[in-house]
């Protein structure tokens, strides 16, 4: 069985409830291909009126960019997985790098994280990647492969089957810098392979590994063009309808 092919936009912190909306819009106009997911993941604020625009298409799905670990409670700020599907949600990013960074997440949450969404009949798009120290050090994959050990592992074969991974080194975010296409591949094959020690070549080979890291319209088909690389978490291009309609079709 082929691996899906997903390229979901994480939107950050932009967008109006009408800024949204008309991105939204373009967006739903976008040719996809056979084959393709696309996930949009906007701020919690458009959830709901992108729902609505975007809802009768089929290879397009909404995304959340976060979510509290309980189901409710006195959390002042926080977001429930209840709350998200309310509003027609059916994935959810955990444990991007700016989460861990700006708001000190670690493995043991993102676990219970991962758990809830699970529990509630959310798709996580688990976040994974190293910064520059780690990556100039050498010590890359050791690295990302303890991310994946201590929030993903406790699954189940059957759940982790339900998770997406999201490879994004960190010290390509937001930088203009990006992995190479041979880096990207080196290493998705090498977490790919150790899903595989913990899983099984079958689960490792049907799970669903996005590079996360700079990728932008004039570098999405050489990177998608890498066997074990199968779409893209994209930031700042996700923000222009054109651009995110080429790397849609990168493939």
């Amino acid at each position: 069985m082929a691996r899906q092919k997903i390229v979901a936009g994480n939107w950050k912190m932009n967008k109006t409830i009408a800024e949204g909306e008309a991105l939204a819009t373009e967006v739903k106009n976008i040719e996809i291909p056979k084959g393709v997911k696309v996930v949009i993941c906007t701020p919690f604020t458009n959830l709901a009126t992108t729902h609505k625009i975007i809802k009768k298409k089929r290879h397009l799905h909404l995304g959340a960019q976060n979510m509290h670990e309980a189901n409710s409670g006195a959390y002042t700020g926080e977001i429930s997985a209840d709350m998200l599907l309310a509003c027609g949600t059916e994935y959810v990013i955990l444990g991007h790098s700016e989460r861990r960074q700006y708001f000190n997440e670690g493995d043991e949450l993102l676990a219970a994280k991962v758990n809830k969404a699970l529990e509630k009949g959310l798709t996580p798009i688990f976040c994974c990647g190293e910064p520059l120290e780690i990556r100039e050090a050498g010590t890359h994959v050791k690295f990302v492969e303890s991310q994946l050990k201590a929030s993903l592992f406790h699954l189940s074969e059957a759940d982790f089957q339900k998770v997406i991974i999201a490879y994004e080194p960190i010290w390509a975010i937001g930088t203009g810098k990006t992995a190479s296409s041979e880096q990207a591949q080196d290493m998705h094959a090498a977490l790919r392979k150790f899903l595989g020690k913990q899983y099984g070549k079958r689960i490792a080979g049907k799970t669903s590994i996005l590079y996360g890291g700079s990728c932008n319209a004039k570098n999405a088909k050489e990177i998608f063009g890498q066997p074990d690389v199968d779409g893209g978490l994209i930031g700042g291009a996700s923000l222009i309808a054109a651009d995110f309609s080429v790397i849609v079709n990168a493939f």
